[in-house]
């Protein structure tokens, strides 16, 4: 059997919903939008957005989650930039948390405006050196970047330039398709 490697997988930069490093939070939504409504439906839709800056490089990502964040700047100050994932916090603890730093308080009614003027440089994620791979890396290699890094997308490269990206949920497709071939193997 054939396995496929890190490039069979990639979605191309050319396919992939991107936005200047100057837009604004708003612009990028219509750029999601626009790229989820242009793109294959055999596949997943996209859930983040790539950031380029003047010379089209790749310099960040906007995640859903970054997008939450960004609309209520005050987990900045809870969470610092890392957040408390599997820190084991009971929800009533989480519950005091947003009662007492006063989250959302004001921040749906103020969504347009924040949309208009938050400028996606300011929250995207900046990716570390263990969220690339070269394009010729194995399935098992980038798994085991993903599991380890605990990330939803690396980003793929080329002698040293971003080609494209490499999404959990395409990973996880194709190993649901070599789960199934074994089936129609025994």
């Amino acid at each position: 059997m054939k396995y496929p490697m890190v490039k069979d997988l990639m979605v191309p930069l050319s396919e992939y919903a991107a936005v200047p490093e100057d837009a604004t939070l708003y612009e990028a939504v219509m750029a999601l939008e626009k790229a989820q409504a242009a793109f294959d439906h055999t596949r997943y839709r996209h859930r983040a957005l790539l950031v380029l800056n003047k010379n089209k490089q790749v310099i960040g990502k906007i995640s859903q989650l970054d997008v939450l964040k960004a609309l209520e700047p005050k987990y900045e100050r809870v969470l610092g930039r890392e957040g408390m994932a599997h820190s084991g916090l009971t929800r009533e603890f989480m519950k005091s948390l947003m009662d007492h730093y006063d989250l959302w308080s004001g921040a749906m009614s103020d969504i347009c405006k924040k949309a208009a003027t938050l400028k996606v440089k300011d929250f995207m994620h900046k990716p570390t050196e263990g969220e690339h791979v070269d394009e010729d890396t194995t399935l098992n290699e980038a798994i085991h970047q993903l599991v380890l890094g605990q990330y939803q997308s690396l980003l793929i490269t080329r002698k040293q330039h971003i080609v494209g990206i490499l999404r959990l949920t395409d990973v996880f497709a194709a190993i649901f398709h070599l789960i199934k071939a074994c089936a129609r193997n025994d």
